[in-house]
């Protein structure tokens, strides 16, 4: 057995899991809460891919990371910058969780190639090269057609690898992720979705694309962000490990991992931001969130990681397994892309 000490609402956990490394493929929550913070260290969180970048360009993502680099000194008891898996192990050491500077969009280098070497030794060690809709790179999942990687694309694919950069491809659109995985040397992620096969919904990806990504040495974190739920925000714990289960008979234990989405204290407002077309032009309808922001049920926000494992232990996982799903699939990719 795993040894722990959570508590959680009262009661012992009956999972064992406190020296494990735990971390979260993605985690884009109200950056600079201090309560933030404290619900990653309340769960035993030791990394998160942490998004610094959505709609943002050059100069805001600049600032972003300005901000972030003033919150790892006011945070220092709860938060450490990760730029390697070495610094993954002293996070967890020290008791604290290790920031991943991440990017849901490739925008920020606008048409400058040479700009991710320059975000690089600022610290982004994970972009997704589009979101949701089309850039120079290629096109997103909800973009009306989706003809591949541009040639700037395929640029960025050889630059990111020369430098070490974890490809993502979760808000991608299904003919530009076949191209990302085809053409990449390294092994790439989708950080946050699902099988489509599963739960329908564009936000999720292909067999052909998870299993390809698979061949080529890749993990997909199941995502448990309720919209690509059939249920939305009723969608219950027990059906998100019905997604995990999913991906991991049909690609096995070593290559699935977890991408929460947790979104914890951001307001309606972020939402509609998320929805809007490149983030200016509002959507005709977002769909339903609470305020103030809560997750699945009994997997609300990063407090109750526990719980999780609590569900794959029910679920047979064996002790090794739990492991690989909870952070350890996640650190041999990292460990494999990152140099």
């Amino acid at each position: 057995m795993i040894t722990c000490t959570h508590n959680i609402e009262g009661r012992k956990s009956t999972v064992k899991y406190e020296e494990k490394i735990i971390i979260d493929g993605l985690d884009t929550s109200l950056w600079g809460s201090d309560s933030v913070y404290r619900a990653l260290r309340a769960g035993g969180v030791t990394a998160i891919n942490a998004t610094i970048a959505i709609w943002d360009d050059y100069e805001s993502t600049l600032k972003n990371i300005t901000k972030y680099l003033e919150w790892f000194q006011e945070f220092a008891d709860l938060i450490v910058h990760v730029k390697t898996t070495d610094d993954i192990y002293k996070a967890k050491a020290a008791n604290r969780t290790g920031i991943i500077f991440g990017w849901q969009n490739a925008s920020p280098i606008g048409n400058e190639l040479n700009r991710l070497r320059l975000f690089y030794e600022l610290g982004v060690r994970i972009i997704q090269l589009t979101y949701n809709e089309r850039n120079l790179l290629g096109n997103g999942c909800y973009e009306r057609t989706d003809e591949g990687l541009s040639r700037f694309g395929l640029a960025v694919v050889e630059e990111m690898n020369r430098l070490g950069i974890l490809i993502d491809l979760s808000h991608v659109g299904d003919r530009t992720t076949l191209d990302a995985i085809e053409n990449s040397n390294q092994p790439v992620a989708i950080t946050h979705a699902n099988a489509r096969s599963q739960i329908n919904h564009p936000r999720n990806k292909t067999d052909e694309a998870i299993k390809l990504l698979v061949e080529h040495g890749g993990v997909i974190g199941a995502n448990a962000f309720p919209m690509f739920f059939n249920k939305g925000f009723e969608t219950t714990l027990d059906e998100y490990i019905d997604a995990i289960d999913y991906l991991v008979q049909m690609v096995g234990i070593n290559h699935v991992a977890v991408g929460t989405d947790f979104c914890t204290e951001q307001p309606r407002s972020f939402f509609e931001w998320l929805f809007a077309s490149q983030g200016q032009i509002p959507a005709k309808e977002v769909a339903y969130t609470p305020e103030p922001y809560s997750h699945l049920k009994d997997f609300k926000d990063q407090t109750e990681w526990v719980r999780l494992a609590e569900g794959l232990q029910k679920r047979k996982y064996a002790d090794k397994d739990i492991e690989k799903i909870l952070g350890k699939n996640w650190l041999e990719l990292f460990d494999k892309v990152w140099v």
